[in-house]
């Protein structure tokens, strides 16, 4: 787009009682951001849902002023604008009602057929939380997935860790704009997150801190996403709403089961018995209801001959002495722990030799 109309879609991103909601329809109705400010009050006037004050607003030239200066900001720090009508905003973002009409984004991010998964939770995360958010992307990372989170406390900052430690791409989606880092602990993390994927926002810089910027900010998490997984989370969570937010966008919620007395459980027992969220124990659960296993067995169906290594071999040999089998009697015939046999009978599903079956069992195919 040019410059002058990326002013325009700026200022109009800034506009005060227009949402992207809003944004969106007088965008299809007028053509481009510039109609929209070229156009007279009747003529606004003439389209539902617009009043005198979202028209005043409109018509307010100290938008455009602002709009100017930050682009400026956004040409000195090389930001990436992503437009929701271009062929390069998000795909699964660009389906959501609410999504951005600009997103912004720095770093090496690339999402082109690539598998996104968000993973969200408590900031007080136990070290439960962290064993299972670790070994959960340890156990992906075959599948090589980008992984998305808030870059807060707890559970983000452990997904994003456990991605970059696995070579995978991570995105951070921050609440507020690109010239700063929040929580400022987290800035030591902000080269090695650039260099692993980046981060994303919707807010211009010197945004303030806010809480409802923070729950804004859930939207571009639960849609950039297929799936949204919840580590942990106390009754009352942003993590909750973030699942809320995905169930409404129609995406797949998992949440990770716990005790009853545990408090940093109650928030993800409650979504898997109101049905809001499957029960995620390990990855073959994410894989089997994803199709996952399916869509990459037919890229395998293509080789004749397809190698395994000695571990693999032993795995598949043994599974199909048994002919199906659970994870956790597999895991004792081969003498494995199970957090070491899942990644490799995902392995073995990859290279389309083997397939998962409802219960946690597994088959040669």
């Amino acid at each position: 787009m040019s410059e002058q109309e990326l002013i325009y879609l700026l200022a109009l991103q800034k506009v005060p009682n227009i949402g992207d909601i809003s944004a969106k329809k007088l965008l299809r109705t007028l053509g481009s951001a510039e109609a929209i400010f070229k156009s007279t009050k009747k003529e606004l006037k003439l389209i539902e849902g617009f009043g005198d004050l979202k028209i005043n607003s409109i018509h307010d030239s100290l938008y455009m002023e602002e709009a100017e200066q930050e682009l400026l900001f956004i040409e000195k720090e090389n930001i990436e604008v992503r437009y929701f009508e271009d062929r390069n905003y998000p795909d699964y973002l660009k389906h959501c009602i609410d999504a951005p009409i600009l997103l912004f984004q720095k770093g090496n991010i690339d999402l082109a057929h690539k598998k996104i998964v968000s993973i969200v939770g408590t900031r007080k995360v136990t070290t439960h939380g962290v064993a299972f958010c670790e070994q959960l992307i340890e156990e992906l990372a075959p599948l090589n997935p980008v992984i998305v989170s808030g870059f807060a406390y707890g559970v983000d900052i452990c997904a994003h860790k456990a991605a970059m430690a696995h070579g995978l791409q991570t995105i951070g989606c921050l609440a507020h704009g690109l010239d700063q880092i929040y929580p400022k602990a987290h800035a030591k993390y902000e080269n090695e997150v650039m260099n692993h994927g980046g981060f994303m926002t919707d807010f211009w810089s010197g945004s303030y801190f806010d809480r409802k910027n923070f729950l804004k900010r859930n939207r571009i998490i639960a849609g950039l996403s297929e799936v949204t997984i919840v580590i942990e989370s106390a009754e009352k969570g942003g993590s909750l709403v973030t699942a809320d937010i995905a169930n409404s966008y129609n995406r797949e919620v998992f949440a990770v089961p716990g005790r009853n007395t545990d408090q940093l459980s109650k928030g993800c027992n409650n979504l898997i018995k109101t049905q809001q969220a499957r029960l995620l124990t390990n990855v073959a659960d994410l894989v089997y209801v994803l199709n996952w296993d399916i869509r990459d067995q037919k890229k395998q169906q293509t080789q004749l001959f397809v190698e395994l290594s000695t571990e693999e071999q032993f795995v598949f040999d043994t599974l199909k002495k048994l002919g199906k089998s659970e994870v956790d009697v597999l895991a004792l015939q081969c003498k494995l722990p199970t957090f070491k046999l899942n990644p490799i009978l995902l392995v073995l599903e990859l290279k389309g030799v083997v397939r998962p079956l409802p219960g946690k069992q597994f088959e040669v195919i």
